[in-house]
C-alpha cells in the first residue's frame, strides 16, 4: 500500500502508526492508565487493552468496572465501525465537571474484538488529563478520533490538517 505521507522513522522504543495493520489489531498491554476529570481520578487501572490501526495512535480501552462509581453516564447517540461494530456513548462526570459524550464502548463487539466488551475508551481532550505509565498523553488531532499520543508512537497521525483524504 502506498501512503500519501512520509512516515516518521521510529527510534528505539517507539512504534510507527504506519506499521499498524488494517483491519486494526487488538492487544492486552502491560500499562498503567490514569484519567482525571474535575480534579478527581475517575479511573486508575492496569487492565488495559489497546487497538492499533494504520495511521492512528493507539486507542486505549479500560474496564468500565474500574471507573469511579457514578463517573460513567449513558449518553445519546451511536456510531458504527466496520471492524468493531456498533458503539454507544457515555458522558463522564466527577464533582462539578461533566464531559459530554467523552467516552464510548462496543457493547457487542464483532468477532475478533471480543476483548472490548465491558470496556470504555475516552477522548483524552475532554478530560483534565490522561496518562499511560505516568506520561500525560496528547489527544489525537481533529476531535473525531480517540487515539492517545505518547512519546512511544510516531506519525504523522490521521486527524492532522490535510489528512481528510487518507
Amino acid at each position: 500500500m502506498s501512503s500519501p505521507v512520509t512516515p516518521i522513522r521510529p527510534t528505539d522504543g517507539q512504534e510507527s502508526v504506519w506499521d499498524y495493520p488494517r483491519p486494526p489489531r487488538i492487544e492486552q498491554v502491560d500499562a498503567h492508565v490514569r484519567i482525571r476529570l474535575g480534579g478527581a481520578v475517575i479511573v486508575d487501572t492496569r487492565d488495559v487493552v489497546r487497538v492499533l490501526e494504520t495511521s492512528h495512535p493507539p486507542v486505549y480501552y479500560l474496564p468500565i468496572a474500574d471507573f469511579s462509581p457514578g463517573s460513567v453516564i449513558p449518553a445519546a447517540g451511536s456510531s458504527f465501525c466496520e471492524f468493531k461494530g456498533s458503539a454507544r456513548y457515555f458522558s463522564l462526570a466527577a464533582g462539578e465537571a461533566t464531559a459530554e459524550r467523552a467516552a464510548w464502548t462496543y457493547p457487542t463487539p464483532e468477532a475478533g474484538y471480543e476483548l472490548l466488551r465491558d470496556r470504555v475508551a475516552v477522548y483524552a481532550g475532554q478530560v483534565d488529563d490522561a496518562s499511560v505509565d505516568g506520561e500525560i498523553v496528547t489527544p489525537q488531532p481533529g476531535g473525531f478520533y480517540g487515539g492517545w499520543i505518547t512519546s512511544t508512537v510516531v506519525g504523522p497521525f490521521k486527524g492532522e490538517p490535510g489528512t481528510l483524504g487518507w
